[in-house]
């Protein structure tokens, strides 16, 4: 991870979650430790390469932890930390959001961009 400064409490926040499987991550893991395999099917459409990827860049921040059972066949699973935790309880009240307006929000990204380019690029 690179040093950087932030502007506010949401651009940290936001730098800390990156992306659009971090938080579907955290949600997998609120009920408690899973292994690889059975996170990679709980965060449907990821590969495996970027659950790698991403369990590693959350483990480094601290969000989750990753216990290696020393037996045969290894077992390694991973849960979330007091850290993860309190950011999963965070971002609670956006899912909830969420959840309240997906109608809408899916019509927004399926609707044309009066610009010509998708509702759904960024802009």
């Amino acid at each position: 991870m690179t040093d950087r400064t932030f502007t506010c409490g949401l651009d940290a926040a936001v730098a800390l979650m990156g992306g659009k499987w971090k938080g579907l991550i955290l949600f997998a893991l609120q009920e408690g430790p899973l292994r690889f395999g059975e996170l990679r099917r709980e965060v449907a459409g990821i590969s495996e390469r970027v659950l790698i990827l991403q369990l590693r860049e959350m483990e480094a921040t601290g969000l989750v932890h990753r216990e290696v059972y020393r037996q045969v066949p290894p077992k390694v699973e991973y849960s979330l930390t007091g850290f993860g935790h309190s950011l999963n309880t965070a971002m609670g009240p956006l899912g909830e959001w969420g959840e309240r307006n997906m109608a809408r929000i899916e019509a927004a990204f399926r609707e044309p961009d009066p610009r010509g380019g998708d509702a759904g690029e960024a802009r």
